[in-house]
């Protein structure tokens, strides 16, 4: 087992520089990139991700198609304001110079400045952390705390009116996303139209630090209803199932019927036999589930509930084509992801003994 982990931690390596560097070189030929937006704005022209073609046309129609630059609308502008740029941005420098010198920054964990907020990455990410902690952990804990034992018993009670109905809940859950509850919650819970229980916006109110240590909690908490609860509805459906699946495929085995024939109670069945095998494949969902659910499943609900995490930050980083931010997170995000999978795969023969990984 020690071999296989030395292994797929070597693995990791090859792996983060394989997805940095396709990035890396998509990214640089990707137009509107920072040096061009900030021509733009010194033009007086919107430079956001909805204007780029409208302002490239613009200024095409102003002062006919470039042809000595690499840059859309640079003709007529000053080339040492756009060498300034070029400095300031780190563009002056030959395309495999700065991509060797990102790959030694990111070996030290230096992830530079962000290009528009003044800020390192590290602690861009170290400020927005908790908010996705926060809906992730959150999340995640009461997603699997619903669908497993809600799997469960569909499973055992599979065909009977319980199933029907639950069938019919986690469908419909299934099929609105969650920005789409997320809207609802606000229209009907926080002012939007009928009730103004819960608060619309933050992770915590104005006088947080004012509170006690219980009304700093339901304080978090109040805040957090909300936002939790509409990723819940929208994650814990494809759970539910797949337990549900997992357990059905597990019941009618040949060791199942041989446990109940020597007398084993149904709950030492379902969980001293059916249990370990039947959760591998929940288990095996659970790192894509984590990623997701931090990281990019979060974003929407981030805007929709004025909550400043790391979804809305990569989002941003991308539109404004803020590139330490893009391939800070990128990095970050990447190897959370494989570690997780690592942990994931560890944790099988934690459940079941019987799988070894020491031949592979």
């Amino acid at each position: 087992m020690h071999q296989y982990i030395l292994k797929r931690l070597l693995l990791i390596i090859p792996t983060l520089l394989g997805i940095m560097t396709l990035n890396f070189f998509i990214v640089q030929v990707a137009p509107g990139g920072p040096v061009e937006q900030a021509i733009a704005k010194y033009q007086g022209i919107e430079a956001d991700a909805t204007s780029r073609v409208a302002a490239g046309t613009n200024s095409e129609i102003k002062q006919g198609s470039n042809h000595n630059s690499k840059y859309r609308g640079a003709q007529g502008v000053d080339p040492e304001y756009i060498a300034a740029l070029e400095k300031l941005y780190g563009f002056d420098k030959p395309l495999h110079e700065r991509y060797f010198s990102m790959l030694w920054r990111y070996i030290h964990f230096d992830f530079g400045n962000s290009f528009y907020r003044d800020k390192s990455v590290l602690n861009l990410i170290y400020e927005k952390m908790p908010v996705s902690i926060s809906l992730g952990l959150w999340t995640t804990l009461l997603a699997y705390l619903i669908s497993i034992p809600l799997g469960i018993k569909k499973a055992t009670a599979h065909g009977s009116q319980f199933d029907i109905w639950t069938s019919t809940v986690v469908t419909i859950a299934y099929a609105i996303p969650a920005f789409i509850f997320a809207i609802m919650l606000v229209v009907l819970f926080a002012g939007g139209s009928y009730f103004s229980w819960f608060p619309l916006r933050g992770l915590t109110s104005d006088n947080f630090e004012q509170l006690s240590l219980f009304g700093q909690i339901k304080d978090y908490f109040w805040h957090l209803a909300l936002p939790i609860f509409a990723n819940v509805l929208a994650s814990f459906a494809t759970l539910t199932m797949l337990t549900k699946n997992s357990f059905l495929d597990e019941i009618n085995k040949q060791y199942v019927i041989t446990a109940r024939a020597k007398g084993c109670s149904k709950a030492r069945v379902l969980y001293g036999h059916i249990f370990r095998n039947a959760m591998l494949l929940v288990l095996a969902g659970l790192p894509a589930a984590l990623i997701g659910i931090f990281f990019t499943g979060s974003m929407l609900i981030e805007v929709i509930f004025s909550l400043d995490g790391l979804g809305l930050l990569g989002f941003e980083s991308v539109i404004n084509r803020d590139y330490p931010v893009i391939f800070g997170t990128l990095y970050i995000f990447t190897l959370v992801g494989l570690i997780l999978k690592l942990i994931s795969d560890v944790t099988y023969t934690l459940i079941d003994p019987r799988i070894t990984f020491e031949g592979q």
